[in-house]
């Protein structure tokens, strides 16, 4: 069968034959040479139209890659690399085993073995563009994702990781527990690698905002409380917006993505087991792959991070910060024990102020009033005394009426109010009832 570009070739070959247009014109139309035309004209005067077939069509091609390079390669991809991509498992291949082939003719192979279907595209809602910051640091992507990254292998782990939206450049960090610490931990890793960037934008997790019902009229006044994070990077100068939705940080998620699928097959090779081999190929494998690779230059040639200055003291801004109230006696309580304030650090103002409680990421506590640190130590628990024992109080009770000044007293005969009761001839004093 004559494919649609030869048969438009041939319509012009035909009308060369009848003399409607000469060699050079088809020559021009079809944009081959001269030389082609009478060779292709000979050719149809030979064999028909067919003579326009390429003479390699249903044979094997001469740049075909040998059978055996072919089984090799499928035998690799099922013992080793039975779950990984065509274009994850060419990486492999070449660098482990020294097989060289295209993503393509692998991607081939493997869906002709049945070891891998065809995707089919997926009709996603559209989200308007966002074009790329134009320096470096400007905007950083902060995220953390939850998931097997040792597949059973060791502990459940997850994934703290910032990404430069002008470069793609990450930073990442294996945790046990996403909580405020752990991601405090990453933040003093970066900013100690590259500076302060100017924002970090992330999800409306707890751990960046504080989730307080809607307030009901629009001019009410409304406290702004701030997470321990948030509180951060306000004292660091940083930063912070709030996506609301994934599809707005696009960027670190879909660096996840790529993470889910090359980071946990590199994992997996390397027997990585723990907390500590799964930290150690993070930073020497796979994140200087990811910045070699996956990374682009910025519109601008500048670094928008900002040095580390003296007033930032990161032990102390990067902790878990919080104010108690000293009492009389220079005490104040904190997660339920007390602390007794040096004497040598009593100072104006100090008794009845607040000071600030910083509990550092290392374990330890520091305490400032003001600018000025102060001493403090945990004071003994006092021995709790018992209260002494209420007597047991009995109720009174009514007199019986046998008793000495019931006599002549009977409670089935009230007598009428106002009449005198008893006689001194009856020997007792007399009683009045009534008003």
């Amino acid at each position: 069968m004559l494919s649609g570009k030869e048969r438009d070739r041939l319509k012009v070959l035909h009308e060369v034959g009848e003399g409607h247009l000469t060699q050079g014109e088809a020559a021009g139309q079809l944009r081959i040479s001269d030389r082609e035309v009478r060779r292709l004209l000979v050719r149809i005067k030979q064999e028909g139209d067919k003579g326009l077939m390429h003479r390699l069509r249903g044979k094997a091609s001469n740049r075909r890659l040998p059978a055996s390079l072919r089984t090799r390669a499928l035998k690799l991809v099922q013992a080793k690399y039975g779950d990984f991509g065509p274009t994850l498992a060419c990486e492999y291949l070449a660098k482990e085993d020294g097989v060289e082939l295209s993503k393509e003719t692998l991607r081939q192979w493997m869906m002709a073995e049945g070891l891998r279907r065809g995707r089919r595209r997926r009709v996603e809602e559209v989200h308007p563009w966002r074009p790329r910051r134009s320096c470096r640091g400007e905007l950083v992507q902060w995220d953390t994702s939850e998931h097997d990254w040792l597949e059973g292998r060791g502990p459940q782990l997850y994934l703290v990781s910032m990404i430069d939206d002008a470069t793609s450049i990450a930073y990442g960090s294996f945790v046990e527990h996403d909580n405020t610490q752990a991601n405090l931990r990453v933040l003093w890793g970066y900013l100690e690698r590259w500076g302060r960037p100017v924002e970090f934008y992330t999800d409306k997790s707890s751990l960046f905002t504080v989730n307080r019902p809607v307030v009901e009229a629009a001019d009410e006044a409304v406290k702004e409380e701030l997470t321990q994070i948030g509180r951060a990077l306000r004292e660091l100068g940083i930063g912070w917006i709030a996506a609301h939705s994934p599809q707005a940080k696009g960027r670190i998620e879909r660096f996840f993505g790529t993470a889910q699928d090359r980071l946990v097959k590199g994992l997996r090779l390397a027997r990585a087991s723990s907390l500590e081999a799964a930290q150690s190929y993070l930073e020497g494998e796979y994140l200087p792959h990811w910045n070699q690779r996956f990374t682009v230059l910025p519109a601008g040639s500048s670094d928008a991070h900002r040095p580390l200055r003296t007033e930032h003291d990161l032990a102390s801004i990067l902790s878990l910060v919080e104010e108690r109230v000293v009492t009389p006696d220079y005490t104040f309580r904190y997660q339920g024990k007390m602390y007794q304030i040096a004497r040598r650090d009593v100072r104006p103002g100090l008794r009845g102020g607040r000071v600030r409680v910083e509990e550092r990421l290392d374990g330890s506590l520091a305490v400032r009033f003001r600018q000025y640190p102060l001493t403090v130590t945990e004071c003994a628990v006092r021995p709790k005394t018992p209260l002494p024992a209420k007597p047991l109080r009995v109720p009174a009770s009514r007199p019986k009426p046998a008793h000495n000044w019931m006599k002549g007293f009977h409670l089935e005969k009230s007598p009428p109010l106002g009449v005198i009761v008893g006689s001194a001839t009856q020997g007792g004093s007399p009683r009045f009832f009534g008003g």
